[in-house]
């Protein structure tokens, strides 16, 4: 009698056992799913980058946000948000890098979150992929940048100042033919610090020479679902081995940033990636 009791009691114990595992695996499994659909896409993080240029006169700190990557499906809190975020910075320029829309093509969500920023030396950007995808690309989208206080590159530069110092931006169209980037190099002039940005960080980075100081780009989410030490499961088209953070490329090894973006693509979901505004601190070489 004795045995079948203890018996009984080891098989409830394994029972037990069991459920506990089974239990926990299911409710570590929930949360790792509610912090990758409900709370890590709207994590965003303010990531704030260093980055010492011969051009940069001495006493000077240059301060630019790069956003990339909006996906604006409709203008929420999130979004009103990350432009509260980008204000607090006091950008002297802000830097866009593409995909504001996705198939909704929702203008006038990209509308309100350009009306909430302002930045001195004005706000540029770059179309993406989905821009084109959505059908809503081209003079039509220069048009409506242009209303709501933003200027839309599609292969050409413009010049500014910031600080005193001469600025150029270039604007590489999708998806960043080797022939516009030739010719936008034709066009920089060594004496004035140049900007080129991109949608994507993939294009042809051996027909770079050291008239660029500095490239800007988006487009890989970071991979937007990541696990430790893995490369991540899926990058888009152009992004090569690319995924996020400040590379070197070309000849002349010029700095490229490549954010992880604002929003999310396909499935509304990040894990181990969150969000980014990007600060990008431009300080003299040898301060």
């Amino acid at each position: 009698m004795r045995t079948e009791d203890t018996t009984a009691a080891g098989a409830r114990k394994g029972i037990s056992r069991r459920r506990f595992i089974i239990g926990a695996s299911v409710g570590a499994g929930l949360a790792v799913l509610a912090n990758g659909v409900v709370r890590e896409p709207h994590a965003v993080r303010v990531e704030e980058i260093r980055i010492p240029l011969a051009k940069i006169p001495p006493g000077r700190d240059i301060r630019i946000v790069h956003l990339s990557d909006l996906h604006m499906r409709s203008f929420s809190g999130y979004f009103r948000k990350v432009a509260r975020l980008v204000m607090d910075l006091e950008p002297e320029v802000i830097l866009l890098t593409g995909d504001y829309l996705e198939k909704e093509r929702n203008l006038g969500g990209v509308r309100e979150f350009l009306h909430y920023l302002q930045a001195p030396g004005g706000i540029f950007g770059v179309q993406g992929n989905w821009e084109y995808w959505a059908r809503i690309e081209g003079e039509n989208l220069r048009r409506h940048f242009a209303r709501w206080g933003a200027t839309l590159l599609i292969d050409e530069r413009i010049d500014s100042e910031i600080q005193g110092v001469p600025v150029s931006i270039s604007g590489l169209d999708y998806p960043s033919p080797a022939d516009a980037l030739r010719s936008l190099q034709r066009q920089a002039d060594p004496g004035r610090l140049n900007l080129l940005l991109s949608h994507v960080p993939a294009f042809a980075h051996d027909q770079l020479d050291d008239r660029f100081d500095l490239l800007l780009a988006g487009h890989t989410h970071g991979g937007q679902v990541r696990l430790p030490f893995l490369f991540p499961f899926y990058l888009p088209r152009f992004s090569a081995d690319f995924v996020a953070g400040l590379y070197r490329v070309g000849p002349a090894q010029t700095p490229l940033y490549v954010t992880r973006g604002i929003g999310t693509s396909v499935l509304p979901v990040r894990f181990l990636c969150p969000p980014e505004i990007t600060l990008l601190r431009l300080v003299p070489l040898h301060s």
